[in-house]
């Protein structure tokens, strides 16, 4: 794919995980889980060093270590020895974010569980190590982490049972997986409760997760596939990938682009969405000789190059773009910037084109359609 078809900027639209980290959607619905079952989620939330407030977007990230060890002492706090499976029942495909989407949209199984591997590593966790095993007549997803993180049985239920219902999202109702393996090894008065949530057999591998189904199932057309947003996703997370943008400074860019918009662009949600204590941030910027406000300036400025080309956009959604509230306060900072005024940049841009007609879609008219 052609990247300047359709993306201008460079780079994810949101900051990434970095190693050892996760998106806090795998927490969804915890504390009303938990809370249901009489124990406090905060006091179990807070012992692990997770910020309650954190669950409330999906998209921050959260030590991954800290999401085993919480819950293991859940399963202990509720005695509950399936834990992870049952928090895994209240929770739906939706926690994998924009990789249920690209997988819902797919044309195939097949090319879903391919996004699902391809991806999930890039904007949900880089601990995912999945694979698919192609066989004669039965296919597996396998999977693993990349690190060890401590007793995680309740980490495998969970993730046994979410990846089998994306699998049932995309495959369709009658679809029933062949056998399940687990890393751990479960004890044998809970296997009977295990195979009826999976729906068949359940065994134990040691140090491999795997879903086993029949090989023709890799071929069904998935019902709810639609061409344009299998692309169009699948070209922005290819790009993200390609990109690796794993520095500390590249996710505090990447968080800026996606967070200008709003207008609430400031150093403590980026600590916040980042997972790092504001100080940690501060400290560790300054390490490489950086600062926020200098990303944020460096940032806007280059936004607004890019989205000043743009010849149906207004200076004033320009502006909103920026996250400015007024038009005159971006046209004194773009000034300063570029030694321009916007306006006088723009004309420069269509005398160089030659014409004032809007040019081909991009990422600023994508943003800006999504309402971001």
């Amino acid at each position: 794919m052609n990247n300047n078809a359709f993306y201008s900027i460079e780079g994810p639209l949101d900051s990434l995980p970095a190693p050892g980290q996760m998106r806090t959607a795998n927490l969804s619905g915890f504390p009303d889980f938990v809370r249901r079952r009489g124990a406090d989620p905060v006091g179990l939330l807070e012992r692990h060093e997770i910020d309650p407030l954190a669950l409330r977007d999906p998209d921050r990230f959260v030590d991954c270590k800290a999401v085993v060890a919480l819950f293991e002492d859940s399963s202990s706090a509720l005695n509950d020895p399936l834990f992870g499976l049952h928090l895994a029942q209240v929770q739906d495909p939706e926690v994998f974010g924009c990789i249920a989407t690209l997988c819902r949209a797919a044309p195939t199984v097949r090319e879903s569980v391919q996004s699902f591997i391809e991806y999930i590593p890039v904007v949900h966790s880089p601990q995912a190590m999945i694979e698919l095993v192609d066989g004669a007549e039965t296919a597996e997803i396998r999977w693993h982490v990349g690190s060890e993180l401590g007793c995680n049985v309740q980490a495998n239920y969970k993730a046994a049972l979410m990846n089998l219902k994306l699998l049932r999202a995309v495959a369709g109702r009658g679809f029933q997986p062949s056998a399940v393996q687990l890393a751990v090894a479960p004890p044998s008065r809970l296997l009977p409760e295990l195979e009826q949530q999976f729906g068949c057999s359940v065994s134990h591998s040691d140090g491999l997760n795997a879903i086993a189904f029949t090989r023709a199932t890799l071929d069904r057309p998935v019902a709810t596939a639609n061409r344009l947003v299998y692309q169009l996703l699948g070209g922005y997370l290819e790009q993200v990938r390609a990109a690796a943008r794993t520095t500390l400074a590249e996710r505090v860019e990447d968080y800026v682009r996606g967070s200008l918009a709003s207008g609430d662009c400031t150093i403590e949600r980026c600590a916040m969405r980042l997972g790092l204590p504001v100080r940690t941030l501060q400290a560790q910027l300054g390490d490489s000789g950086l600062k926020f406000t200098d990303i944020l300036e460096g940032q806007r400025f280059e936004l607004a190059q890019a989205y000043l080309e743009q010849l149906h956009l207004s200076l004033d959604e320009v502006a909103a773009l920026l996250g400015y509230a007024e038009q005159s306060s971006f046209g004194r900072a773009f000034k300063r910037w570029s030694g321009l005024t916007p306006r006088l940049f723009r004309q420069r841009v269509e005398q160089q084109r030659g014409t004032s007609m809007p040019p081909a879609f991009s990422l600023a008219a994508a943003q800006r359609s999504a309402g971001i």
